[in-house]
């Protein structure tokens, strides 16, 4: 793993990014150890930091890759090329100028006709059903192509996810937080971020310092942040911006 040093833990950072040639939202970065002033030039230490790059680029990625990896595997049929990657990284999803300040319920159809679209496309058409829970909306792609819906390690879900959301801001009047799903990859990815949150929580406690997670959409940090909320040893906070926004789970000062 890279190390880089620097005066301060920021200059190693911007050390580091500068040399992998990426950006913060594009790197997984871990304090080692906090800069030292030293006394009268004794005893003074640099800043190490690790970085690493990050999977941020999953999303821009996501359509491309994950249909060419699932269909090395499957019949191989004719995809129409849609692209999400331009779409989630750069701009808004093209609506239209009559859908805006929709009620919930029609919000809610337009973006299930929405996701329905973007199935047909991917040649994985999906039956759109939607739950209501925790007051979230959970719309379920029921449809036989999973894998090319949730594409390696997630990427096509989280854009989907990125896209939903970015829709339903756009057109309905209310705010609302929607997760797509399909099959069971949310549920078992529950599982997994919560033993994410466990293994950070305990280097953080083990080592006393900060740690980058990657990128990862709002409601997964959420579950994050809240199965770290009775953990009073530790402390967790959001840094960035969509759909590169990161968590960082730190040591809670006033236990140290």
């Amino acid at each position: 793993m890279p190390i880089y040093k620097g005066a301060t833990s920021e200059e190693a950072i911007t050390t580091g990014l500068t040399a992998l040639g990426i950006s913060k939202d594009e790197a997984v970065i871990e304090v080692i150890e906090e800069a030292k002033k030293g006394f009268l030039g004794m005893g003074k230490k640099n800043a190490r930091v690790s970085i690493e790059p990050s999977v941020t680029e999953e999303i821009s990625e996501a359509v491309t890759e994950t249909v060419e990896d699932v269909l090395v595997n499957e019949e191989q049929t004719p995809v129409v090329e849609l692209d999400v990657s331009t779409a989630t990284m750069a701009e808004e999803p093209a609506i239209g100028d009559v859908l805006s300040d929709l009620d919930d319920e029609a919000a809610l159809t337009q973006l299930a006709l929405y996701l329905t679209n973007i199935t047909n496309e991917l040649n994985a058409p999906a039956l759109v059903k939607t739950e209501r829970e925790n007051g979230m909306v959970i719309f379920h792609l029921d449809t036989k192509k999973q894998g090319i819906l949730i594409g390696k390690h997630g990427k096509m879900l989280n854009a989907l996810q990125y896209l939903a959301q970015v829709f339903i801001h756009r057109v309905a009047k209310n705010k609302l937080s929607v997760v797509v799903n399909v099959g069971d990859y949310r549920q078992k990815r529950q599982a997994i971020l919560q033993r994410l949150a466990e293994r950070t929580a305990e280097k953080v406690k083990r080592t006393g310092r900060p740690v980058f997670l990657e990128p990862m959409p709002a409601f997964e940090r959420k579950q994050i942040h809240s199965a770290l909320s009775h953990d009073d040893s530790v402390k967790t906070h959001s840094e960035g911006d969509e759909p590169y926004r990161y968590l960082v789970v730190e040591p809670n000062k006033k236990y140290y």
